[in-house]
């Protein structure tokens, strides 16, 4: 089985084209082409890039008053004071992990899900299992933290009333006034809103593998749980490369609305992130230099951490992609 396998395997990853050297020939008889893709290309750089301008805000002591060329430049001061302010410190901290467990929770829950999806013979149960698996995608974060709290009420929450009928704990716990339980929380919450919307690219990773590799596992006595290991995770191993690469980018990409609505004063040494801190500090205070060093320093986390993850699979002779 395993010399069958190897074999379509290789098949899956043919040579890459030579790449076609660009020449005005080329270029003339793909003007049309070149036509449509100038509006595009247009509003990425009118909305993308030209922002980047104000950037420069990050390298002054703004004032909205004054114009540019009136601004006093300060250098680096902003970052500086970031980089040796305990708040910000914490707040790094707090989004660091939250970004990992989301990251790690995410990817790990989404892939299970596509696979035991995809395992499900009977089409009626499994099309209402999909359905009710993407439907949290398409409720507000203001609904979803809105059931999240309730759930955890100590009152009447759910899981409050199941864990003390199961006697796992004795008493109703504060959830949502400790801090230790709030980075689980932020990460349960997100699984339960995205695992199901997250699974349709694997499930359409899983549908283009070549159904002649499945028959050829069966038939040299592979089990279910083989053919799941030895031909549908190298099937979409290239789709779970990608994905992973595009999402270590997004690590400190928490989100404002989660642990904004969760939060409170008793736990807002574990639940403030980068993004609170940015309007608590920065915009609600009018200190809008400080709110663009904290916007820079997130951006070139993230660009580091693409290219870095690229480069790693890359070494490693996965799929990239840079």
């Amino acid at each position: 089985m395993d010399e069958i396998l190897t074999e379509k395997k290789v098949n899956r990853h043919p040579k890459r084209k030579k790449k076609q050297p660009i020449t005005w020939s080329l270029i003339k008889n793909q003007r049309q082409l070149i036509w449509m893709s100038v509006p595009l290309t247009m509003y990425i750089v009118l909305f993308a890039y030209v922002p980047v301008w104000g950037w420069t805000m990050a390298f002054q002591n703004y004032r909205p008053a004054k114009a540019f060329g009136e601004q006093t430049w300060v250098g680096f001061k902003h970052f500086k004071f970031l980089f040796t302010d305990d708040n910000f410190l914490r707040v790094l901290r707090n989004t660091l992990a939250m970004g990992i467990i989301n990251l790690i929770l995410g990817f790990m829950t989404a892939i299970i899900l596509a696979l035991l999806l995809n395992e499900i013979k009977n089409v009626l149960w499994k099309r209402t299992v999909q359905t009710i698996s993407y439907l949290p995608h398409f409720l507000s974060w203001i609904i979803v933290t809105g059931i999240v709290a309730t759930s955890l009420s100590v009152g009447d929450g759910i899981i409050n009333v199941v864990l003390m009928k199961l006697h796992l704990i004795d008493s109703p716990i504060l959830w949502l006034s400790e801090g230790k339980y709030f980075w689980g929380i932020v990460g349960a919450s997100h699984i339960w809103k995205e695992v199901g919307w997250s699974t349709i690219i694997y499930l359409a990773a899983i549908a283009s593998i070549d159904p002649a590799l499945y028959e050829a596992a069966e038939i040299d006595g592979a089990n279910r749980y083989r053919r799941m290991f030895n031909v549908t995770l190298p099937g979409i191993k290239a789709t779970i490369v990608i994905l992973l690469i595009m999402s270590v980018g997004h690590v400190l990409d928490v989100g404002f609305e989660v642990p904004y609505l969760l939060g409170n004063g008793l736990i807002m040494d574990w639940s403030e992130t980068i993004d609170i801190f940015v309007l608590k500090y920065g915009i609600a205070q009018g200190n809008y230099s400080l709110a663009t060093a904290g916007g820079i320093f997130k951006t070139v986390v993230s660009v580091t951490l693409l290219l870095l993850a690229n480069w790693t699979s890359k070494r490693l002779g996965e799929e990239r992609l840079l």
